[in-house]
Parts: structure tokens; C-alpha cells; sequence
């Protein structure tokens, strides 16, 4: 969608393609998955990408996108998943806390820019005080 909006602009080719790119790889897709070289404007477009992820923001939209779905909060019994591949990302159906671990906290380590990283550090302290509240009050406290 993203190419076909560009092309019906007059602009040049290799920025049509090269924004391609950037939207074609900026994506995570698993804990194992190899992440392709990107662009400088790759690298600042997934760290913007990555921050929306995290924090309170990111809290609220992993449990609305959860709850579009049916999934469960959280089960104890249920475990997080190291995807090892796109596609076991990709269809997994865990739970929402399960996806705190599985992509969200991953995320800090992940950050290409300063800016980026000195960002992504407050918001990961937000997300863990949250999942320690979570846990806290799940136990009956």
C-alpha cells in the first residue's frame, strides 16, 4: 500500500524504493531472526518504530491488541516463547504479559541511535515496575 501511495506522487524511483525497504525491514519479527543492515533513515525509522512498542504507550497498545484477538492477560502455566523464526512470531497466540518477554523488553537492547537507546531506557524501567505491580496484585497483594 505504502509503494503503491508513493508511486502516485512524482518522486524518484530510488526514494520510492528505498522507503520500501525501510518499511519492509524495520519490522521485528523473533529473538533469533536476523535483522537486515539498515539505512541510516532505517535505523532512526525503527527506533520510532520500536519506542511506540515501549512504555505506557506501549503497555496500553500490547493489551488492546491482545484483547482484539482474545487473548489471554496471563497464565502462569503458559510460558514466553525465544521464536527462533519470523513465522513462530508471527502465529504465535500467547498471552499479553508473555509478549512483554517475548518482544517488549527485548526491545532497549535493540535501539540503533543514542537518542534512541537513552529513550528506551526509561520506558523499559516503566514496563518493569508495571509487570512487578501486575505480578504483585495477580498474587492477591
Amino acid at each position: 500500500m505504502a509503494m503503491d501511495w508513493l508511486t502516485s506522487f512524482d518522486l524518484d524511483s530510488n526514494i520510492i524504493q528505498h522507503v520500501g525497504r525501510i518499511i519492509a525491514d524495520i519490522s521485528f519479527k523473533g529473538t533469533r531472526v536476523e535483522q537486515p543492515t539498515l539505512s541510516l533513515e532505517g535505523r532512526v525509522v525503527q527506533d520510532a518504530d520500536r519506542l511506540d512498542a515501549i512504555g505506557a504507550i506501549g503497555i496500553a497498545r500490547a493489551f488492546a491488541y491482545g484483547g482484539s484477538k482474545g487473548r489471554v492477560i496471563y497464565d502462569p502455566t503458559c510460558k514466553p516463547i525465544d521464536h527462533q523464526t519470523a513465522e513462530s512470531y508471527l502465529n504465535n497466540n500467547g498471552t499479553t504479559i508473555n509478549h512483554f518477554y517475548e518482544k517488549l523488553l527485548l526491545l532497549k537492547d535493540r535501539m540503533n541511535t543514542a537518542t534512541g537507546r537513552e529513550i528506551a531506557e526509561r520506558r523499559h524501567r516503566f514496563m518493569e515496575d508495571f509487570l512487578q505491580h501486575f505480578y504483585e496484585e495477580w498474587e492477591g497483594g
